[in-house]
């Protein structure tokens, strides 16, 4: 099977948290969905994940509906599960129920055998200064670059 250019990111992800352990997990989805995933018609803004009842969520992601899809077409925004292993999900219960964790999707791809992944990690929350400091340290990156280029 041909490897895919699909490649979706959380760049907020990282502005806003730091990131812990990561995991992929699979995704349960229906047929128009994986259709819209490969055509690269998803994303991952304001997405986060839960553990309920032994099992892990992804809350808010948003799959465009497909165009070719009649009454079978699903919801843009439903939630989907993550197939995990359960000791990882021990893990990942055991961290978000911490005050100021979250989990959140950092990539949606899709595999060399075609399947749905969604790289998730633990977040810590930065507060603003931290902000504030990967802001300052990426635009004196950008101009010592363009330093070097003159």
């Amino acid at each position: 099977m041909k490897a895919s250019n699909v490649n979706i990111k959380n760049r907020r992800a990282s502005f806003d948290y730091e990131i812990g352990d990561t995991y992929t997990a699979g995704i349960v989805l229906t047929g128009t969905e994986i259709k819209s995933i490969r055509d690269g018609k998803a994303g991952l803004a304001d997405t986060y994940c839960l553990v309920q009842g032994g099992e892990v969520w992804v809350k808010g992601m948003y799959v465009a509906e497909y165009f070719y899809g009649s009454y079978n077409n699903h919801a843009s925004r439903r939630d989907r599960k993550l197939l995990l292993t359960r000791k990882e999900i021990g893990r990942i219960a055991k961290a978000a129920a911490e005050p100021g964790v979250t989990v959140v999707p950092l990539r949606l791809f899709i595999s060399d055998r075609g399947y749905a992944k969604l790289v998730i990690g633990i977040g810590r929350g930065k507060k603003n200064y931290d902000k504030r400091q990967a802001i300052k340290e990426r635009e004196d990156k950008r101009n010592i670059d363009r330093m070097m280029k003159k």
